[in-house]
């Protein structure tokens, strides 16, 4: 099996970016999307020409802003969107589906934003959704937890630590204390567990030709609940495919 996740900065952008190429060119049997900027029903559209996909999909109240899917080749059993906090859950930021031998969980967390005005709101996600994922690690069925964290985690995963270090979203010790406190409470971060020295990143300022310099940013990943991670076969950070500001990323079991 071959999961995906990829931050696409708009479902309907990328597919004039040539995703339908990359879906067929990797062959996922689960592809997630974050920052999809669509509405369930514009998201089937830009996705209808990928065939033999189920696609599972939610949005933000607010339009063009946020929103996730997950496109699968198996029909999941189960399908939540959110994490059952209304007050988290209007920006279309999670699904949730669940398959025979694996339950999946799509996240967009929250950037703290410009200045860091969201930190604080985001400092209480982070807690809402730990505690949302660690229920359902508590279920028979493996856990995978994949998407755009917006959280650089240490600093071999970001080019400028010492630049950024609580002074740009993404690399505050709050921030940095969530993703630490996610993976304390049960998770293995695929990546890191097969490349722990390894410096690769999934995200890259559209400014200053960050890319094609490589001054970038590992903000994407894919958790898995402790014990799967013997299962996996592989995890990988696609830095070589377009399309987006971001990479995709992904695992095989």
């Amino acid at each position: 099996m071959k999961l995906i996740s990829f931050n696409v900065n708009g479902i309907r952008a990328s597919v004039g970016k040539g995703l339908y190429r990359t879906i067929a060119d990797l062959a996922p049997d689960i592809i997630c999307f974050q920052e999809t900027k669509a509405t369930p029903e514009q998201v089937a559209v830009a996705l209808g020409e990928a065939k033999g996909y189920h696609v599972q999909a939610v949005g933000a109240q607010r339009p063009g802003y946020s929103g996730t899917a997950i496109a699968s080749k198996e029909k999941p059993t189960k399908v939540a969107f959110g994490i059952g906090i209304v007050d988290h859950d209007q920006e279309g930021r999670v699904v949730t589906c669940t398959f025979k031998d694996v339950v999946v969980v799509c996240v967009y967390t929250p950037n703290s934003g410009e200045g860091m005005k969201r930190l604080g709101y985001r400092t209480e996600w982070d807690t809402a959704f730990r505690n949302y994922v660690n229920g359902l690690a508590k279920g028979k069925v493996p856990v995978i937890v994949t998407g755009d964290l917006n959280v650089a985690h240490q600093p071999i995963d970001i080019a400028r630590p010492k630049e950024n270090y609580n002074k740009t979203s993404g690399y505050t010790q709050q921030e940095i204390d969530g993703i630490g406190a996610l993976l304390a409470s049960g998770w293995v971060d695929t990546f890191r567990h097969f490349h722990p020295e390894t410096v690769k990143y999934s995200w890259w300022s559209q400014r200053l030709g960050a890319r094609a310099k490589n001054v970038g940013w590992r903000l994407d990943y894919v958790l898995v609940s402790k014990g799967f991670e013997k299962k996996v076969r592989a995890a990988f950070i696609l830095d070589e495919v377009m399309g987006s500001d971001h990479c995709p990323v992904g695992i095989e079991w």
